[in-house]
């Protein structure tokens, strides 16, 4: 097997005869040794039907149905341990990621200089709101993370299958994929492209979820939320240390001023930098407990292969 596509679903039924038709056409430019593996997260709606109807005309897509919605991340490792492809592309499944792309992905892996090409975003085409705080967990991720060269950077991606067998090592339960790519190494480059608008409804991943995902990304990858924590409470101690002498010399020269204002405001503060370091502690606390569980990252119900 020359190549092998990972395209993760969850609700899109009114997409999938656009988005195989295209990527069918986009493989096809590349070899006819390929498939399309598409990994069903759960749908409720009768997106494993087109998917059948799809495979009926072209073998050549395999369908994976997990037994619920595990997530993302999770669906994409679910089609990736199934791959059996040379080269293997990840690529989202709403179209924003042009499947197009991949002949040239392809004609740089055949050069010999790459184990890994991954997509580079110029633009952000989603909503402003949405675009400002995707902007900035991509700012964020890049100075805590330590990959100063990581920006705009998702899922969209081929490697070789050194390349993947490096990322199906990662055991962990808590995964951000394009961190853990950059993590592993190997010989990577990049082709820029311009995001497209999703060809129809609307996003799955809502804002709890993105959340989530880039809480994931930042926990899992930097200390820096826990350095934070140490650098508050030392400007607390330094801050109180100074109001105490302040404190002592207003006693001893007598212009002191009574009164609970100080007193309450500085409990408060006390208060709210112990509430703060208890939330981070508890977001490692809470991925340790996960990673300390094992329990499977997914469970495929049937496979139509």
């Amino acid at each position: 097997m020359e190549l092998s596509l990972v395209i993760p679903l969850y609700n899109e039924q009114g997409m999938i005869a656009e988005l195989l038709q295209r990527s069918v056409a986009a493989l096809k430019a590349v070899t006819e040794d390929f498939e399309i593996i598409c990994v069903d997260d759960g749908s409720r709606d009768e997106t494993v039907t087109r998917l059948l109807e799809f495979r009926e005309t072209e073998p050549r897509v395999k369908i994976l149905e997990l037994s619920r919605n595990f997530g993302h991340q999770a669906a994409f490792t679910a089609g990736l341990s199934f791959a059996k492809g040379n080269c293997v592309v990840m690529m989202d499944g709403d179209l924003q990621d042009p499947p197009e792309l991949i002949s040239g992905m392809y004609g740089m892996m055949q050069t010999g200089n790459f184990d890994v090409i991954f997509g580079k975003r110029t633009n952000w085409p989603v909503t402003r709101g949405r675009n400002l705080m995707t902007r900035l967990f991509h700012t964020s991720f890049k100075q805590m993370s330590g990959f100063s060269d990581m920006e705009n950077e998702g899922n969209f991606s081929m490697m070789n299958h050194a390349a993947l067998e490096a990322l199906l090592q990662f055991t962990e339960a808590t995964r951000y994929l394009p961190g853990l790519r950059r993590f592993m190494g190997f010989r990577q480059g990049y082709i820029e492209y311009k995001r497209e608008e999703r060809y129809q409804g609307k996003s799955k991943m809502k804002f709890p979820r993105l959340f989530s995902l880039s809480s994931d990304a930042i926990f899992s990858f930097s200390k820096l939320p826990i350095r934070i924590c140490l650098y508050l409470g030392i400007t607390g101690i330094i801050v109180f240390m100074l109001a105490g002498i302040y404190t002592l010399i207003a006693k001893i020269a007598g212009f002191a001023i009574t009164g609970w204002s100080s007193t309450v405001l500085s409990i408060y503060f006390l208060g709210s930098i112990q509430l703060t370091f208890l939330g981070v502690l508890g977001e490692y606390i809470y991925r340790i407990y996960k990673e300390s569980q094992h329990r499977p990252l997914f469970f495929i119900r049937k496979i139509h292969q």
